[in-house]
């Protein structure tokens, strides 16, 4: 036990202090194999490794697909055509809201953070200056169109964030979508008029819209797709997934092949951008394959079955361990689907059993480790948090704290309002 403690906490501190998680998980997988008499070498090459190359094996097609997606996305202009309509459409007096919904409807469709960041942020300046709002409060509106409910909590979403479950609990990216729906409200309700009061209150206190300094990133990218085209991608990835009831790897392909072939204009690029995407995608997945490994050489030692009694000994419904296990692991790696990749590794198959020998829906245990992995995975030593910060150059002082209560605080409530409504069976 003190051995998966002391891991955990080399995890935790390794990651945020900015080393990379690829190198930092061996470690203190090492740390936990010691301490839990297991064999360091054999623990590294054999337990860790394959750990490592079953979450790889099973999730690379996706995490590939969705960055390709992504990325075509971007330099098609798609991406920026929706974000560009949205904001018209709201308008500059509702400046966060436009921003929010913009992030929101680009992540539902399945494209990644990294790409929303630099689809959204050239518009929130404009919204911003306009409405004279400072620039502090962009990231923590960006976060919480991408970070929060439309990665977690929508049903039907596909962000991996939401798939992952799906193998444990046998369900279906639709799980639970009364929950899904209510935390998705406490989430989206609440981060905005949190963020419209902070504008309120740091407008009164003199702190209005400055020009950055780098003005590189804001850039036009020239003409952009019409609106109606640039959607259908997004449309088409979530109907085949959610309606069709097709594998996301094919409703991938499909939003892919239709954005080739509304854009032959651009097709000199396309290999440009797909080979971007692949590359962007091998990083994602070995991130998260190396927290996936550690979590099974956790799952190895003696001790875990203290740490498996503890957890599933937590009074009150099992949901309650599921979501303190996975926020826990996200919180130590940094990232929302290394945390739950780690959880549902280990306890996933005891979590499935707990739910057909209670009653509970599988479909509530699903959802609850999608919600919780996006509570402390939003920590500051986050990748996209840090992302977001150096695409806005802004600073952890100046909008770390909006981030957390928007990313971090809100979600985690919502998932406690999430676990109340599974207690009372609405699902």
């Amino acid at each position: 036990m003190f051995g998966i403690i002391l891991g955990l906490i080399v995890l935790m501190v390794l990651a945020y202090m900015g080393w990379s998680i690829i190198w930092v998980a061996p470690i203190a997988a090492g740390v936990v194999a010691i301490f839990g008499g297991l064999n360091l070498l054999d623990a590294y090459t054999d337990t860790y490794m394959s750990g490592f190359v079953g979450f790889a094996q099973q999730w690379f097609p996706v995490f590939l697909l969705g960055a390709i997606f992504g990325k075509l996305m971007e330099d098609t202009g798609m991406a920026r055509s929706v974000a560009m309509a949205l904001s018209r459409f709201i308008g500059t007096k509702r400046a966060i809201l436009s921003v929010v919904v913009s992030a929101a409807i680009l992540t539902y469709g399945g494209v990644s953070l990294f790409v929303v960041v630099f689809a959204v942020y050239p518009l929130s300046l404009t919204l911003f200056r306009e409405a004279n709002i400072t620039r502090k409060l962009i990231p923590p509106a960006i976060a919480l169109g991408a970070l929060t409910f439309t990665m977690t909590a929508l049903p039907g979403t596909p962000q991996i964030q939401n798939l992952i479950p799906i193998t444990s609990f046998e369900t279906t990216a639709t799980a639970a979508p009364v929950m899904g729906l209510a935390a998705a409200a406490v989430m989206g309700v609440g981060g905005y008029f949190y963020l419209r009061w902070r504008e309120k209150k740091m407008s009164a206190q003199g702190e209005i819209f400055t020009e950055p300094k780098d003005k590189k990133i804001v850039e036009d990218n020239g003409k952009t797709p019409l609106f109606l085209l640039s959607i259908l991608p997004l449309i088409v990835v979530l109907v085949t997934l959610n309606i069709f009831g097709w594998d996301i790897v094919i409703a991938l392909i499909s939003g892919i092949v239709l954005i080739l072939l509304l854009n032959m204009d651009k097709w000199r690029g396309y290999v440009k951008a797909m080979n971007a995407g692949a590359s962007g995608s091998v990083l994602a997945i070995i991130n998260t394959s190396a927290a996936v490994g550690f979590g099974t050489v956790v799952q190895n030692v003696p001790g875990f079955d203290r740490l498996t009694e503890l957890l599933l000994g937590v009074r009150g419904s099992p949901l309650i361990s599921e979501a303190i296990a996975v926020n826990i692991l996200a919180g130590a790696t940094g990232s929302a689907s290394g945390g739950m990749g780690i959880a549902l590794e280990a306890l996933g198959e005891q979590y499935y059993q707990l739910a057909l020998e209670t009653g509970i829906s599988p479909e509530a245990f699903h959802r609850v480790a999608s919600l919780s992995s996006g509570g402390l995975d939003a920590l500051p030593h986050n990748g996209a948090v840090l992302t977001l910060l150096a695409v806005t150059g802004m600073t952890h002082k100046d909008s770390y704290k909006d981030i957390f209560v928007v990313a971090v605080a809100i979600p985690i409530l919502a998932t406690v309002v999430a676990i109340v409504l599974a207690s009372m069976g609405l699902v």
